[in-house]
C-alpha cells in the first residue's frame, strides 16, 4: 500500500480542508495517509513552513497550499495505478 505523506500544522484551515480531500481520495484509491506536524522539527518548519499543507508521494510533492480535489486526484491516480 502506498504511503502519502501529509505535512500539516496546528490551527491551519487549509490543512483541515486538505485532510478531508485526502480522506475522500483514500477511500477511492486505498493509500495510507501519514500525517506529519511540521512544527515537530526546525528542519520541517524551515522546509515546509510557507507551503503547508503539502501532499507528497514517493518523495515527490504532488500539491501544496490550496489543495483541490481534481488536481490531487489526477496526480494520485497517475502515481498509485
Amino acid at each position: 500500500m502506498k504511503q502519502v505523506l501529509f505535512y500539516t500544522r496546528n490551527q491551519c484551515g487549509l490543512c483541515e480542508d486538505a485532510k478531508i480531500t485526502l480522506k475522500l481520495l483514500q477511500d477511492e484509491l486505498g493509500f495510507e495517509i501519514i500525517e506529519i506536524d511540521i512544527e515537530e522539527t526546525d528542519e520541517l518548519t524551515e522546509r515546509f513552513g510557507l507551503m503547508i499543507p503539502v501532499v507528497e508521494l514517493d518523495r515527490e510533492i504532488l500539491q501544496y497550499g490550496q489543495i483541490d480535489y481534481f488536481t490531487l486526484s489526477k496526480r494520485l491516480h497517475e502515481k498509485t495505478r
